[in-house]
């Protein structure tokens, strides 16, 4: 694929109400390749000011309700103008996404920009299902009629905070949920991906979005501290760590602002010993090394029936380590370097504990600096202690821990042993066994004989310290929606209360 990043696509300026325009700051940080360490860009670093410049903006936007008054199917039009951009230049995307996030070309080009522009097509249809119920009346000794319906309304300015592992796919499922609701957002990116979330808002203007509608922010924990406290937005929607929830959540609660979190996880996959065994490794080896397992929904506890346990062990090293390290510009490359050294040094830490705790590696567990970017190999561990700390907390990294179980009760017991629940999944040939170990998992998404699959039109999110609300599915338009209920007297003389 020659096709280079145009000009356009490394403007770092940040995007406020659908203009570019320097920081009022004049400050500007390094975007940084994780291919090789070095910057490649420059993009512009908000502050508070921008924040309520954007907000400003924004809730000028709503309140004159140059997005909300328009009929539904003008919103429809230009969402779905929205994914048609983004396909046309899905090959310039996919490499902006490889060098700024270190995903893999292929996974950027045949995953990533393909999904984005999905959920748009999917929330632009979505936005014309927007309604409320008429709903019968009851009052108990009332003689009078009366008529009682339900309406949908935008919740007004939201705050949306996405994260670096999907630098367009998580903007994406976010900024079309909430258009698609006729809601206004501004939209704070990773501050390690900014550039791909801008030429998102570039994609949106040219599509005919209104003036004010959208806007990003690129810049760090103070530019998203300044969104969720504002005043004036009244909604947050958080992709990101389980503990970053946790501080947003608080920071939220103190406005009574509406909040849903996708947070973390640490996934069970659970294969029996009646599972096809190459689809099960196959599925084991995508769910966990898929962008280099920096993937919210990893399946990184991989729990293996123990009469099917050392076959599975045996294939899941010899196929991992088949699998090509390499820059993430390059065709050829199945896992590109993590994203920055903060996290190459993070995921070096937990291997590096296991180890000294008397971990069994079968592959792996080394990370490699010497070519400048921050890449590390497939590592497979065996015969994990359930409780121990790469069994329990999530990595972010191509590490998986595999876990040895006898029967369904004691796979069931360990995979929900954690205080994730965003995913999960079971392998085997026994549909009972297959649906009644679904039922019993505490997971907001569970696969049969898959992983990782998914699909706009399905609600995602997850339990327990994964998270609550739902992004995706119709699901996802609601939460950026209020419910107001409106009452009707339809008797010519009203009643007489006193």
């Amino acid at each position: 694929m020659s096709v280079e990043i145009a000009g356009d696509l490394l403007d770092g300026r940040l995007s406020i109400g659908g203009g570019r325009r320097a920081a009022l700051s004049g400050e500007v940080s390094a975007d940084v390749n994780p291919s090789t360490g070095e910057p490649f860009a420059e993009v512009a670093a908000s502050g508070p000011a921008d924040v309520e410049a954007a907000v400003a903006v924004a809730h000028r936007a709503h309140t004159e309700g140059v997005w909300r008054n328009l009929p539904v199917l003008e919103r429809q039009r230009i969402l779905g103008q929205v994914a048609t951009r983004l396909r046309e230049r899905t090959i310039e995307l996919a490499r902006l996404v490889a060098r700024e996030s270190g995903m893999p070309l292929s996974a950027a080009r045949f995953i990533e920009i393909p999904m984005a522009a999905d959920a748009f097509d999917f929330f632009a249809a979505a936005g014309t299902l927007v309604h409320g119920r008429t709903l019968p009346f009851s009052l108990q000794g009332a003689t009078t009629r009366y008529m009682t319906w339900t309406q949908k309304q935008p919740v007004g300015v939201a705050g949306l905070i996405t994260p670096w592992n999907f630098p367009l796919l998580m903007p994406a499922w976010k900024v079309a949920a909430c258009l698609a609701a006729g809601a206004v957002a501004v939209l704070k990116p990773a501050p390690e991906t900014p550039l791909v979330a801008l030429a998102l808002a570039d994609a949106a203007r040219e599509a005919g979005l209104p003036e004010g509608v959208l806007s990003v922010l690129p810049g760090g924990d103070t530019v998203g501290a300044a969104l969720v406290r504002h005043p004036q937005v009244a909604k947050i929607a958080l992709t990101g760590s389980t503990e970053t929830g946790r501080i947003v959540a608080a920071a939220a609660a103190e406005g009574l602002k509406r909040v849903s979190l996708e947070l973390g996880g640490k996934s069970p996959n659970i294969v029996f010993a009646d599972a096809n065994l190459d689809d099960a490794v196959s599925g084991a080896l995508f769910g966990i090394f898929f962008n280099s397992g920096q993937v919210c929904q990893a399946g990184s506890r991989i729990l293996v029936q123990r009469p099917l346990y050392d076959r599975f062990v045996e294939a899941v090293a010899e196929r991992a380590g088949d699998l090509v390290v390499g820059e993430a510009e390059d065709a050829m490359t199945d896992l590109g370097p993590l994203v920055s050294a903060a996290q190459f040094e993070r995921v070096s830490g937990y291997v590096g504990r296991a180890v000294d705790l008397g971990g069994r590696t079968v592959l792996g567990g080394r990370g490699e600096r010497s070519r400048g970017g921050y890449f590390f190999s497939p590592t497979v561990f065996r015969d994990v202690d359930p409780g121990s700390d790469i069994a329990q907390e999530e990595i972010f990294g191509p590490v998986a821990a595999i876990i040895p179980f006898d029967s369904d009760e004691e796979a069931v017991r360990i995979a929900n042993g954690t205080m994730y629940g965003l995913a999960a999944a079971v392998w085997t040939q026994d549909l009972r066994r297959a649906l009644r170990v679904s039922q019993e998992l505490e997971a907001g998404t569970v696969w049969l004989n898959a992983y990782q699959v998914l699909t706009p039109t399905a609600p995602f999110g997850g339990f327990k310290h994964s998270g609550y609300g739902r992004d995706l599915g119709v699901e996802g338009v609601d939460a950026f929606l209020e419910t107001k209920t409106v009452i009707a007297d339809l008797n010519d003389q009203p009643m007489q209360y006193f």
